[in-house]
């Protein structure tokens, strides 16, 4: 049953890792630019009422929309309620109807004064009611990168408030490369201080991601074998069973490695590998994401393979979209491997593998552990340890036991949590809605600082222009079917980073998450 009070904290639960920030807790108005946008509709939005429903927005909350097009209320209404699953139940509706009364909306454009002092007027109508001074304003920009720069000054210029709090949320991708960023970077610092800055990563606030820190940090049995005198290899994977969908122009400008690895799966590997923070405070956090970063060198070409998808069980490839460039080398595949030069992980691989058009949507992380001694228990399965991240949240570990019966034989089995499961009646909150509830907190623990930002595009930075053909022919992609596992030469790929496959006598039930 819904509730919209906050939730309280169970007896006998571990203690809180929220530490003290300005929290916003009334005289807020949050304006989500980008209103009438794809990723407002189905992410931003939704993630509000989420917050909204169980008690978790600021009292007397405004929230405003803002987007170049021009629509009427109900228009409007109907586009920010269009994603919101079960909005007809007894139990939402009305709440619903609440979310819709205190949500409006204003167009204007992105590079002009006018525009912007307009919807600062707009703000205003509200604060006016305001019974204390103080006024806060969160701006959340669901917007294209190619305006963050001019939105962020007329915001500054124009929407500041002295007597308050200013917070501003920014979307990936922060750049190109690690030149394009630092401009962003220095642009966007030119009029918001770091402390208002909020750089989103939806893939901080999973469930799973944010778990990371528990696991490793609070079981000395997790901990102890975390470390390459363990651990043999590591692979991050994500898998969309979709292509581009007629949206291959702005996916062949950024290409897979810019669009998941360089972000998504660089923050799960660098929360996955850093050393014990000192505290649960954001900084004490990053500082440890940023020292192992800046422990890793910049991709060799050797250590990568490219693939692209070519049609397939009756589905089109990349290159028969028509919003593709003809003959784009674009990756819509990629795997990479890293490699850490410090103590803990040295020699050790890390592959991120990220594509589309596969044959099943995944997020997971695949933790393989060394052979045991050899003797009585030569050409045993691997241990492995599995965090799913999505769908389906689960966490297991592969191990192996003796097979029931009079004779002896190891086969490999699991220990099983899977999050329906164990927390059957727990409702995992949405990423965004994480976030978004971090942000109004002041919480900077999952969002990117700009030295962090800057580390990961140095690792990234020399693999892509040598896509792009910088500093000589680009390289062609190796072709995969739509619908495949990916590009044939994977497995060999990671075959030489000394992965191990189970082949024999193992199947997960349930969801068969053994499969790569």
């Amino acid at each position: 049953m819904a509730t919209t009070g906050r939730p309280r904290a169970m007896s006998g639960t571990i203690p809180s890792m929220e530490t003290a920030h300005h929290e916003l807790k009334e005289n807020t108005v949050i304006i989500v630019l980008g209103a009438s946008g794809d990723l407002a509709k189905k992410k931003t939005f939704p993630a509000l009422f989420g917050l909204y429903r169980n008690g978790y927005l600021p009292k007397d909350v405004k929230i405003v929309g803002y987007a170049r097009t021009k629509m009427d209320d109900a228009e409007y209404h109907k586009r920010i309620t269009s994603y919101i699953k079960n909005k007809d139940d007894e139990e939402i509706a009305p709440k619903l109807a609440e979310f819709i009364g205190f949500s409006s909306y204003i167009s204007g454009g992105y590079e002009d004064d006018e525009s912007f002092q307009n919807l600062n007027k707009h703000i205003e109508s509200f604060e006016a009611n305001y019974q204390t001074k103080e006024k806060n304003r969160l701006f959340y920009l669901a917007l294209p990168p190619s305006v963050f720069i001019p939105v962020s000054a007329h915001l500054k210029k124009n929407c500041h408030i002295k007597d308050g709090v200013n917070r501003i949320i920014i979307e990936k991708p922060f750049g190109k490369d690690r030149e394009s960023c630092a401009t962003l970077l220095s642009s966007i610092k030119a009029n918001w201080h770091e402390d208002e800055t909020f750089r989103i990563d939806h893939y901080l606030g999973k469930e799973m991601v944010k778990n990371l820190l528990v696991l490793r940090f609070a079981n000395v049995a997790m901990s102890a074998g975390w470390d390459k005198n363990s651990i043999s290899n590591v692979q991050i994977t994500f898998k969309e069973p979709f292509g581009t969908e007629g949206r291959g122009g702005y996916f062949d400008e950024f290409g897979i490695i810019r669009d998941i690895l360089q972000n998504h799966l660089l923050q799960v590997l660098s929360i996955l590998t850093m050393e014990r923070p000192v505290s649960f405070a954001a900084e004490d956090i990053r500082d440890e994401k940023v020292k192992v970063l800046r422990c890793i060198p910049p991709i060799e070409r050797e250590d990568a393979l490219l693939g692209q998808y070519v049609a397939a069980n009756g589905k089109p490839g990349y290159l028969d979209d028509d919003t593709v460039p003809h003959n784009s080398v674009c990756p819509t595949y990629a795997a990479t491997t890293l490699w850490i030069n410090n103590p803990r992980w040295e020699g050790v691989p890390f592959i991120l593998k990220a594509g589309k058009a596969l044959n099943e949507a995944k997020v997971e992380i695949r933790i393989q552990y060394k052979d045991v001694t050899q003797g009585i228990f030569k050409d045993i399965s691997r241990n492995e340890l599995v965090l799913r991240i999505q769908p389906s949240e689960a966490v297991y570990l592969k191990l192996n036991t003796k097979m029931p019966g009079l004779i002896t034989r190891a086969i490999p089995t699991e220990m099983d949590l899977t999050y329906k499961r164990r927390f059957a009646e727990a409702v995992i909150p949405e990423a965004y809605e994480a976030l978004i509830l971090d942000a109004l907190k002041g919480d900077h623990s999952n969002f990117v600082r700009d030295d962090e930002l800057d580390a990961a595009w140095k690792i990234f930075t020399p693999i892509l222009h040598w896509i792009e053909g910088r500093h000589g022919p680009s390289p062609r992609p190796v072709p995969y079917p739509y619908g495949s596992r990916g590009p044939k030469e994977l497995e060999a790929f990671i075959n030489k980073y000394g992965f191990k496959r189970t082949t024999e006598g193992y199947n997960w039930p349930v969801t068969n998450l053994a499969s790569l």
